[in-house]
């Protein structure tokens, strides 16, 4: 296994009048009155007007603007993050894609960042066809990520896979899942991984699968790792790509797999997205990014599906025990269809030897809440 990456502190605050004068605004701002909360997975944001004096103070222009103050959440640990500091990130990634909101100041515990006007394509589009305009700015999108400069972006951590080495690309991918989301959960979350089938060896068995096609070499380039409706933004059709914290540095072909999946297309779409990258990364001088594409994605679409498995079961049932009083049935069947819908995706790559109906789920489900790893486990 990799060495974890490392959680090195953020860049120390700027200090001076100037700059406490700033933070005093930001923090009144982050509690405006009128605030806009948007929570994710890993971060709240609350989105706010920008006053005149703060944007002076910033050398930003105020009129009609909004500002994100983004301050991060404690979460159970389920996807890699090898730059803890978004912020530092975001220095790089907004001189070449201009699109992408910038970080305005970063305060070490939370930060400040511009914010990008538009509708995010999941209230947009929340399922089905997106079009082909938007499949041809997705496919853009990943190219223009790709030209990011290698030696702009932060260090990455001790042991990180050397470009063009794919399949230690997701060997990597695939211990970070075993080591570092399942075997650390096993024990809370194993009566419920078993009754939905979900074995031990499960992904040991993926990673070590003789008939699993190796993965062609391919230069590496910045992946975003979480282009979905969600941390989509488009206005007048076009779109910014929102959320970099999961970002990290590897195989294009990754990104683009996480992509297919988590936009949830239908099949002729996600022929035609995978045509069109291939076409504007060849465009951009990236062919050799292309090279195994017809036997490659599937490998990552498989670990996608594969990996998912775990976070998905996880965040279902905790679900479950942050409402304000006992799970009512619809809550049930809800985490249900969620934990049936993984396990279903998974269970190829993972060769799992069934896939349970939702009355089986809903009954795994109701005894983890019961139990020391639900209700009983939050309250102790």
């Amino acid at each position: 296994m990799p060495s974890p990456p490392p959680r090195t502190p953020h860049e120390a605050p700027k200090t001076g009048l100037r700059e406490t004068w700033i933070r005093r605004l930001a923090e009144l701002h982050r509690e405006h009155p009128k605030r806009q909360v948007v929570a994710g997975h890993h971060n709240i944001n609350h989105v706010v007007p920008l006053g005149w004096t703060l944007a002076l103070l910033l050398c930003t222009m105020p009129f009609r603007a909004r500002v994100k103050c983004r301050m991060p959440r404690e979460t159970v640990e389920v996807v890699p993050r090898i730059w803890p500091s978004e912020p530092e990130l975001l220095a790089v990634v907004s001189r070449h894609l201009t699109e992408v909101p910038r970080c305005l100041r970063d305060f070490g515990d939370w930060s400040l960042h511009s914010y990008r006007p538009g509708q995010a394509l999941s209230d947009v589009v929340p399922e089905g066809p997106v079009g082909e305009p938007l499949l041809r700015s997705f496919a853009e999108f990943f190219a223009r990520a790709a030209a990011v400069p290698e030696d702009e972006l932060p260090p990455r951590p001790p042991g990180w896979p050397e470009p063009g080495r794919s399949e230690e690309f997701l060997h990597w991918l695939i211990d970070f899942t075993e080591h570092r989301v399942h075997v650390p959960n096993r024990q809370r979350f194993d009566a419920l991984f078993s009754a939905v089938g979900v074995r031990p060896d499960a992904l040991a068995a993926f990673r070590d699968d003789p008939a699993r096609p190796r993965l062609t070499p391919r230069p590496f380039c910045l992946l975003h790792t979480d282009v979905h409706r969600a941390n989509v933004v488009v206005d007048r059709r076009q779109l910014a790509v929102i959320d970099w914290e999961l970002a990290m540095y590897g195989d294009p072909l990754h990104d683009l797999a996480i992509h297919v999946v988590r936009m949830d297309y239908e099949k002729d779409e996600q022929i035609r997205i995978k045509e069109l990258w291939a076409e504007a990364m060849d465009r951009a001088g990236h062919a050799d990014m292309t090279a195994g594409l017809t036997t490659d994605l599937q490998v990552y679409l498989d670990f996608e599906y594969a990996q998912s498995v775990f976070p998905d079961i996880m965040r279902a049932a905790l679900d479950l025990t942050t409402l304000p009083g006992p799970p009512a049935p619809a809550d049930y069947a809800g985490a249900a269809a969620r934990v049936c819908r993984a396990v279903r995706r998974a269970a190829e790559p993972l060769k799992l030897n069934s896939v349970p109906d939702a009355g089986v789920v809903e009954g795994a489900l109701r005894e983890w809440y019961e139990g020391p790893g639900g209700r009983e486990g939050c309250s102790s």
